[in-house]
């Protein structure tokens, strides 16, 4: 299948199951299959925010070591092929998606579902010695709860996805820690969640520490990573798919002291976008209110309703290009946020574009 042609039938398919949450479909998917899953160990990436950033170090450190590594992650922003690597490199994403295309029609397979076992059957296929995978929405029903976990790393936890995975910080520890097995060794920022990690296998740290957790052994060396749409600098402009309050929090204090930047964001429906907003007024006055063109997306107009109480001033343009576009004619810096599928739509306009 051709990248193109492949691409177009993933955007196709449902984000969402209709059904409800679980596993049924993984398995019977992975069982026609062969069971790609079992062909090697993994390393479980769950957590709120940070978990693609931590799931490429962990790729880097153990590449560094001499591994041979697999490594997926969502969702993607300058597109579908960047969330499957083997060694580094982006795989033939036509071939990888032909690959299990037809099982996943035969069980109705959702869109997540099917870049999961489009991954993992990959990464059999090239004879990795591990996979470092991200989980998508959260912990116990996701899509990656498939693996021979050796390793979970929890980035952090905050209130995100309340809906799905629970309405305390608790609950939502609890439901991400619930990939790991009694032989799984846990990776925890600090000791809050300790409580429910079954055998009580703790290490202190991240994704180092997750790397060398799986390899048995310090890793010396020293690696940069840079994803697209994390914390992305370009002339005059930062890029990062700050979608929660807490990334908002984290995102602003990364950014230049005394700068006044030119907000342009755009926020899905079901996050507090209020919060988000009142939290970007530290970056900067002015605001461009956007709209990505994922369905959750709050309309432009509404979003900047939302925000005329935080900012000084506050334009709405619906286009994302020409949003950005305004937000440069408004000042210098900008700063593009609120939303990875806005970063996504910005990318793909680029690529339209030939730039």
């Amino acid at each position: 299948m051709e990248t193109i042609g492949a691409e177009a039938w993933i955007e196709s398919l449902s984000p969402w199951p209709v059904d409800g949450f679980g596993l049924d479909r993984m398995w019977a998917l992975l069982e026609a299959l062969g069971n790609p899953q079992r062909a090697y160990p993994a390393i479980h990436v769950v957590g709120t925010n940070g978990k693609s950033t931590a799931t490429r170090t962990i790729e880097a450190l153990l590449l560094a070591d001499g591994f041979r590594v697999g490594s997926t992650i969502s969702p993607h922003v300058s597109g579908w092929p960047e969330r499957i690597r083997v060694d580094g490199r982006e795989v033939d994403f036509g071939a990888a998606i032909g690959r299990v295309r037809a099982a996943a029609e035969q069980v109705r397979a959702t869109q997540f579902e099917t870049l999961t076992v489009a991954a993992l059957a990959e990464f059999a296929a090239a004879g990795v010695d591990v996979a470092v995978v991200e989980a998508g929405l959260g912990g116990r029903h996701d899509a990656t709860n498939v693996l021979r976990t050796k390793v979970v790393l929890l980035t952090n936890v905050s209130l995100d996805h309340t809906e799905v995975l629970g309405e305390t910080v608790e609950e939502i520890a609890q439901e991400k820690l619930a990939v790991a097995h009694e032989d799984s060794v846990v990776v925890l920022a600090d000791t809050a969640f300790e409580r429910y990690i079954p055998g009580r296998r703790i290490v202190l740290g991240g994704a180092r520490e997750a790397a060398e957790a799986f390899a048995g052994h310090a890793i010396a060396a020293e690696v940069e990573i840079s994803l697209p749409g994390r914390l992305e600098r370009r002339e005059n402009e930062i890029r990062d798919g700050a979608h929660n309050l807490e990334g908002v929090h984290w995102l602003v204090r990364q950014l230049a002291q005394g700068a006044d930047y030119v907000v342009c964001a755009s926020i899905l429906r079901d996050k507090n976008a209020d919060a988000m907003l009142a939290a970007l007024v530290a970056a900067g006055t002015r605001f461009v209110a956007t709209q990505s063109s994922n369905a959750r997306a709050l309309p432009a107009g509404e979003l900047a309703e939302l925000a005329r109480p935080h900012f000084a001033h506050v334009e709405v343009v619906a286009n994302p290009e020409a949003a950005v576009a305004r937000a440069h004619e408004l000042g210098e810096p900008v700063l593009v946020t609120g939303s990875l599928y806005l970063l996504s739509d910005l990318a793909r306009h680029e690529r339209e574009a030939g730039r």
